[in-house]
Order: C-alpha cells, then structure tokens, then sequence
C-alpha cells in the first residue's frame, strides 16, 4: 500500500518496487507534510472520536424497543460489520470453560479446559480437549506476536494482580479471567490470519508446549526488534496512521475517564446500600414496637430490602460484565499502539537503508540493494495487514459496545422497574389500610 510509503521517495529519482508492479492512484502516491515523529515517540493531541454515528436523542419505552431499534441498525450495517464474510469460513470453534484450582507443594494455580472443534486439515483430530493455565496463553500470544508482527494481537487480561486487594483465586475473579480468555481466544480463531498460525494449533492439541525453548528464542528476537531501526528518525508517518495514532488517545482518554467514574460509583452504591440496609433495619424494629402502624412499616421495610437486593444486582452486573469490556478495550489500545510503533522502526529502517543507498549510488552508480528492497515489502506487508485489522477491530468495538450498552440499559431499566413495583405495591398496603382505619371508625 504506498499509503504508507514514505514522502521523501519522491525526490530520490529510484521508483519503489510496488510502483513498477502495482500502479498507485494520484491519491495514495501524495502524501501531505507533517511534523517530524520519533520512531518510539506517540501523538498527544487530544481530538474528537472521528469515526462516531450520530446519538439518538429520543428515548425508547422499553428495554425490548431499545433492543429491537439496534438490532436493526445491526441489520442495516451487516455489510459493513462482516469484513470477511467472502473470505472466511467459520471451521475452527474454540471455548474456555471449566476453571479448576490446583494445589502443589510448590504453587497453587488455576487451569482452564479449552475445547477445540474443527474440520481443518492442519489438525489430526476433529475434536480436542486440553487444560491450559494462565502462563500458556501468555506463551500463545508471545508467539503469534513474534511470528505475526503486523498484525494486532488480541490483549490477554492482566497478570499480576494486587496481594491482599484481589483474591486471584476467588469464584468471581477466576470466573472473570476465564470470560476474559475465552474471548482472547475466539478473537484468535475468528482472525482469518492468526488462526492458520502453527503456535495456535499446538496450543489447541499439543501435550506439550515446550515453552522453555520458545520463550529463550523470542527474547533475543524481542531484544533485536526493539533495537531495530535504532539510529533512524522517521521522517513523515503517514496521514491515516497519524490519524489512528490520535484516535486512539483520545479513546483511551475517554475509557480512563468512564472507567475511574464508574469506579467511583461502584464504591458510593456499595456505601448506600449498607446505609439503606440500616434504613429498612429500623422500620422494621419500628414495627415490632407500635402494633397500630405494623403493617405499614413492615411494607416500608420490604421496600427497602428490595430496593437493596436490585441495587445489588446492577453493581455486580458493572463490575464483572461493563468494567472487564473497558479494560480489555484499554489493553487492546496498547496492543494496537504497539502495531503502530512496529510500522513506524519498519519504516523509519527503510528510509534510512534508502537514504544511505541513494548517496552510494551517486558517488559511485551501484544498483539499488536487495535490502532496500526487502525493507520496503516489510513497510508495505505492515502498511495493508494494520489497515485489515484496524477494520477488523473498529467492527468488532461497534458491536462489542452496542451490546454492552444495550446490556446497560436493559439492567437500569430492570432495577428500577423492581423499585417502582416495590414502592407501589407499599401505596396499594396503605391505601387497603386505610380503608380499613375508615371501617373501623364507621362501626
């Protein structure tokens, strides 16, 4: 894609190798000016989500009506959502379920069953059923990062985990991790990349990894990617990753921002309902004392216990279904950045080998190097698999958010539909009590 070829080639006189086997459009072969950028260095302008759709304004009845009207936006933008629908073929189904604890004299840990479905014949077997623990998934995406640089590898959830804060081996955490696995996994299978990858079959059906090996080799690769291109300064990064760059500070600035506010409410409904549970405590104490307003204030007593049961439902729903989407969206930001970064030394390696060949050419008329050449396919191979993905993932983060939100509304709207039949139902008691009061006096 000469989207991302650099702006200077234009001057060196030497047409890119591309060029001579693909003729580029005007539009992609001109690049407008830009600052200069630093291989390692990333954007700070904080814009605008560019690529949002319009908010609907009005408010829908329900939360079946406002599920209804996405999925028929869901409907209307299938084309566009289904990127691979003419090139993919859904053959491979992958699920991780069954958390189990393990206990050694040398360390306690949790293993996943991963269960894998498929008619390839990359696999000997149609079926096979492993258990994988944290540490090997960490290994898989080491591996499809190594082996696959340009692309987006999906983020894992983090590792490490506060001692004394969190629990790692608690049913809520571990049943948070596993969701969280599953779907690092399906986002693998589904990639029409990544799940042709040798790493991901050997972790589907191998007994043994035989990670130790893998993992001394990938540290020096990582040691020589990271110095590569080194000693460059890129010159111009292209217009459209400019753009992503920005785009994704400005979204990672806006789900920090949620996250930290979401955090905050979770700790202040937390607060309110242990003071509500003592509201209601003393309505009911109130009720053992005073014979004549009993009924009343047992009703008062059962309203609040089950404004604090709904109460309780939505904070568990944002704190193991909304805040985990959030962050596994944060990491994906990281992981995408990483992409970039990559691209940028690609680049920045093959403007310099260009700039350095040029000068040799002219003083003494050698041909252009192979490397220059090779250096340039790298740029072009980076430029079209980050674009591929960078779709990939923005359909994938529509969908992921419209349900998301729509799983919000529809707990809002559950929780206080609870409240307000609660609290009716109290009017309906002190309506009958007073009737009865009525009665009595009458007689």
């Amino acid at each position: 894609m000469s989207a991302g070829a650099p702006r200077g080639l234009a001057s060196s006189g030497q047409k890119p190798i591309t060029e001579i086997l693909h003729p580029l459009s005007a539009a992609e072969e001109t690049l407008s000016p830009g600052p200069d950028v630093t291989v390692s260095g990333g954007g700070e302008k904080d814009s605008g989500l560019t690529n949002g759709t319009p908010v609907e304004t009005s408010s829908p009845a329900s939360a079946s009506l406002l599920f209804n009207r996405l999925q028929l936006d869901d409907d209307l933008d299938g084309d566009a959502r289904d990127l691979y629908a003419s090139t993919e073929t859904r053959d491979l189904f992958v699920t991780v379920d069954d958390p189990k604890k393990h206990v050694s004299t040398m360390e306690t840990y949790i293993t996943y069953r991963v269960s894998t479905k498929t008619t390839r014949i990359e696999f000997d077997l149609p079926e096979y059923c492993m258990r994988r623990r944290y540490q090997d998934f960490d290994w898989l995406r080491i591996k499809l990062e190594d082996s696959q640089p340009t692309h987006l590898i999906p983020p894992l959830p983090e590792k490490f985990v506060m001692k004394g804060v969190v629990d790692r081996f608690s049913e809520e955490f571990v049943e948070t991790r596993m969701k969280a696995l599953d779907k690092f996994l399906k986002r693998v299978a589904d990639h029409p990349v990544l799940s042709f990858n040798p790493h991901l079959n050997a972790f589907l059906s191998a007994k043994d990894l035989n990670k130790r090996q893998g993992l001394a080799l990938l540290t020096k690769v990582g040691e020589s990617v990271k110095h590569v291109a080194g000693g460059y300064k890129l010159r111009t990064r292209p217009p459209e990753f400019c753009a992503m760059g920005e785009y994704l500070d400005t979204f990672a600035q806006k789900l920090g921002t949620i996250d930290r506010i979401a955090q905050r409410i979770l700790k202040e409904q937390s607060e309110y309902v242990t003071e509500l549970r003592e509201y209601g405590t003393v309505y009911s104490s109130w009720a053992g004392s005073e014979e004549e307003l009993r009924r009343p204030l047992e009703g008062v007593a059962g309203c609040v216990t089950t404004c604090c049961g709904a109460l309780e439902d939505l904070s568990e729903n944002m704190s193991q279904d909304f805040l985990p989407v959030l962050r596994e969206y944060v990491l994906y930001i990281e992981s995408m950045k990483n992409v970039l970064r990559k691209r940028d030394q690609s680049q920045a390696e093959y403007e310099g080998r260009l700039e350095a060949a040029i000068l040799r050419k002219q003083e003494d008329r050698t041909p252009m190097p192979v490397e220059v050449e090779k250096c340039q396919d790298k740029v072009e191979c980076f430029n079209a698999d980050l674009k591929a993905d960078w779709e990939r993932w923005q359909s994938n983060k529509r969908q992921d958010f419209k349900q998301l939100l729509t799983g919000i509304a529809d707990k809002n709207i559950n929780h206080y539909e609870k409240c307000q039949a609660a609290w009716e139902s109290l009017i309906t008691l002190l309506q009958e009590k007073q009737t009865e009061d009525k009665t009595s006096e009458t007689n």
